[in-house]
């Protein structure tokens, strides 16, 4: 006999066996990111994820991108911080391109704007390739800031003057 409480565990499992295929499925849909690097000119449109694994040809141009303009260093960029910008651009509806204020910093870039500045960290995630800063062709810093902090997976610090957003996959935290 079929009673209410048998439904609905019948649907909670059906509803559960079916979401692995659900998760299979959007883990291997491809990812891409678009940068213009402000201080470089250079733009990017990286597919950066294809059929479930990272794509090395890709992360090496997105590494070089958001290399160190100052030093020309590039460093490895997290891949957690890719998938966040994914994801940030999903909830912000945009195919515009990231633009890119900062990314990867040297050890000696960051000192130097370190000592020039007290709004940069000394041992900023910057310099482990963790950390962006970015804006957004026709996106306020707030609605950035906003969509960023409610993803909830790391820093956001918001700088409405000179104009942009800081985001990383440290630890959760806002300023």
């Amino acid at each position: 006999m079929l009673t209410r409480r048998t439904a609905l565990l019948g649907f909670g499992a059906t509803a559960f066996a079916a979401s692995p295929g659900i998760a299979f499925a959007s883990a291997l849909e491809p990812r891409a990111l678009r940068f213009r690097n402000l201080h470089t000119a250079e733009t990017l449109n990286a597919e950066y994820w294809q059929n479930g694994v990272y794509a090395p040809d890709a992360l090496a141009a997105i590494n070089h991108v958001l290399r160190d303009h100052r030093t020309n260093e590039t460093h490895a960029i997290d891949v957690r911080l890719l998938d966040l910008l994914h994801d940030l651009a999903g909830q912000l509806e945009t195919r515009e391109p990231f633009q890119v204020i900062s990314g990867y910093r040297s050890p000696r870039t960051n000192a130097a704007l370190a000592d020039a500045s007290s709004g940069v960290a000394r041992r900023s995630l910057h310099m482990d390739g963790m950390a962006i800063d970015i804006a957004l062709e026709g996106a306020s810093t707030e609605l950035i800031r906003d969509a960023a902090l409610a993803l909830g997976r790391g820093g956001v610090g918001h700088y409405p003057n000179p104009g942009f957003v800081h985001v990383d996959v440290g630890r959760v935290r806002r300023w």
